[in-house]
């Protein structure tokens, strides 16, 4: 270890962190020894963001490692937060050791530091302060791999040690954990009186086996994990991975999605303390495929248990997530959402936004009952409720239109505007009642390019609709101003202004791949830039050459060229899905990509995370029905 005196002995302004030239380094290390415990802080604080930021480690991190622990030993205050800084300096997987460039990087060099000061370091296995020993288990633990055998053999009889008699149990499970690091394996812990040790016993046993996982586990982590709060000790951590333990958990029994349902359906039953097998089983349903039905079966279960509004609400908004994906939601589900829809609290809104996509007919009322309650609605509610029921309730456009237009003429604004005029889309002839409005939010530039798509899409040109496209074109926002004349094109079937847009925007740079998008409505007449985007199926940026490729065909009516790009960019990617969805459209595929989009059809687990407020469908569920569409289409149909 070295002291505080030897500070000025290293180079500091040779070496850098995550902002620069660690000069300031000594400063923060030597503020660890005051007595004020707000300037001790302040200086964790500063060197968490700056030799540890966000996980990432410097050139000045290992150099820091010997000063830390001679802190850790003897500043006054925070020691155990200081020992686990020097642990998640340390964090790596332990295979990583035998890669060939792990030698010259910076965790390597800051493990080596740590095992040459972690003789001294053992007496903290030993400190009154079970915070101190918890964090120093995880520092003994993590330059496992890096100790002399000399070394290996001290600190494993010093863990065992601690392992076998500490007063404590959750510093007990933590030194199991820890030995588990040495390869030392307690074939007793399952066995245990102490449920934080068994619980332990079994995360690792877990990890070794590999799913599925054997039934006598699954019931230890059953019993034993489903209370959060252990008083003054939280759950151990796994080894040394920066990760909390109900993290490391839930990823665990993930993986095995039969025993995470059994493991939830458990914790739920006994009381969802902390929410914890409602999150355990929400992590099913985004990492799995067809597993919607049990997760909002256990998510109505759980309902009673919530202990807060906000914990309550992230129930209802992930039944309202998955509702869309079962077969038939049933009428207890629909019932229970109702009661809670039906109130004038919290959770009034994510209730009737989980019971619309059940098309129970009880949620048309609410939806138009608590949108006519203006501003009491809440600030963007009324939008989503009547886009949500727009999609479960089409036939009902005549109810919809009306209040969509008033919220709209009332000045809506961003993402709800968005919402109201993307409603629209559900109602065919009917959302030409709404032209007004439409013109209104173009002239204010309130959801202007949604709403000059609309228009462009009614299909109606009156002069006044026509002359405020027109006046959009020349916006300086160059998306409106390609919305505006791909529409005004569609309406008027004069090409001219738009071909003169489209021209100066797709040689201009900026965001070609939005204005590509952008030609769709144009069709054919658009074939004066063919050369344009042409020019644009060899771009290096995978989205451009989509759009790219989209464009050609819907102008040339050509497929074989947008075909190859497309089929090129077929994958469990955002990208990789619009493509999907455009070779779906087209019908075919190239022979090579049936692989492809086997595995996209058939995987069980899930290839595409959701994206955040979406409203309109899981992007996994998509990719899997195009890929399953295209799959169908190449298939040779039997003679008759």
């Amino acid at each position: 270890m070295r002291a505080p005196a030897e500070l000025d002995r290293v180079q500091w302004h040779t070496l850098t962190h995550a902002y620069g030239s660690a000069e300031d380094v000594p400063e923060l290390i030597a503020a660890l020894y005051e007595d004020d415990e707000e300037t001790v802080s302040e200086a964790l604080y500063e060197l968490y963001g700056t030799i540890h930021h966000q996980g990432t480690v410097y050139a000045a991190s290992a150099p820091a490692v010997p000063f830390l622990a001679h802190a850790a030993r003897h500043a006054p205050a925070k020691r155990d937060e200081l020992l686990m800084l020097l642990a998640v300096l340390a964090d790596h997987d332990p295979a990583d050791v035998a890669l060939p460039h792990w030698a010259d990087t910076p965790v390597a060099a800051i493990c080596a530091e740590l095992a040459r000061v972690l003789p001294e370091l053992l007496p903290c296995l030993g400190d009154p302060d079970r915070a101190v020993r918890r964090a120093a288990l995880r520092v003994v633990a993590a330059p496992a791999g890096q100790l002399t055998a000399q070394q290996r053999a001290t600190a494993v009889a010093r863990v065992a040690e601690v392992y076998a008699g500490d007063p404590v149990a959750a510093v007990r499970a933590d030194a199991l954990v820890a030995l588990s690091r040495y390869g030392q394996e307690e074939q007793a812990a399952l066995d245990s009186p102490l449920p934080e040790v068994r619980l332990a016993a079994a995360a690792l046993a877990l990890a070794r086996s590999g799913p599925p996982y054997p039934a006598g586990l699954v019931d230890v982590i059953a019993e034993d994990g489903a209370d959060p709060d252990p008083g003054e000790d939280a759950f151990p951590w796994p080894g040394t991975d920066t990760n909390g333990p109900d993290d490391h958990l839930r990823d665990l029994l993930t993986e095995d999605p039969d025993a995470a349902l059994a493991v939830a359906a458990r914790w739920i039953g006994a009381g969802d303390l902390g929410a914890r097998g409602s999150w355990l089983a929400e992590g099913v349903a985004e990492t799995w495929r067809d597993r919607e039905p049990a997760v909002v079966a256990l998510m109505a279960a759980a309902l009673p248990h919530q202990r807060t509004a906000t914990e309550l609400n992230a129930r209802l908004r992930t039944i309202g997530h998955w509702i869309d994906h079962l077969p038939e939601p049933d009428a207890g589900l629909r019932d229970t959402l109702f009661r809670y829809a039906d109130t004038d609290g919290e959770t009034a809104a994510p209730a009737l936004l989980a019971l619309v996509p059940s098309r129970d007919p009880r949620a048309l009322e609410l939806v138009l009952r608590r949108t006519a309650a203006g501003p009491a609605a809440g600030v963007g509610v009324a939008g989503r409720l009547l886009a949500a029921a727009a999609r479960a309730f089409p036939e009902a456009a005549d109810r919809l239109v009306p209040e969509i237009r008033r919220l709209l003429a009332a000045g809506a604004t961003g993402n709800e505007a968005i919402a109201l005029v993307g409603a629209l889309a559900e109602f065919g002839t009917t959302a030409r009642q709404a032209r007004p409005e439409l013109v209104g939010c173009l002239r204010t530039r309130r959801a202007a390019i949604v709403a000059a798509r609309r228009l462009g899409a009614d299909g109606v040109a009156t002069r006044e609709v026509t002359d405020v496209l027109h006046e959009a074109t020349g916006s300086s926002d160059a998306s409106l101003r390609a919305a505006a004349a791909a529409a005004h094109c569609r309406l008027t079937g004069d090409p001219g202004p738009a071909l003169r847009t489209f021209e100066e925007l797709l040689t201009g740079g900026g965001q070609a791949s939005w204005y590509l998008g952008s030609l769709a409505p144009m069709g054919d007449a658009a074939a004066p830039l063919l050369p344009l985007v042409e020019r644009h199926l060899g771009s290096g940026d995978a989205w451009t050459r989509l759009a790219a490729a989209e464009a050609l065909h819907r102008i040339s009516g050509s497929a074989d060229r947008s075909v190859q790009v497309l089929a090129e960019l077929v994958g469990p990617t955002p990208v990789g899905l619009r493509a999907l969805e455009a070779l779906a459209a087209v019908g075919r595929a190239p022979e090579e990509v049936r692989p492809v989009l086997h595995t996209l059809a058939s995987s069980p687990r899930r290839l595409l995370s959701d994206a955040p407020h979406s409203g309109t469908g899981h992007p996994d569920a998509e990719l899997r029905a195009s890929a399953r569409r295209l799959l169908e289409a190449g298939r040779p149909r039997e003679s008759a």
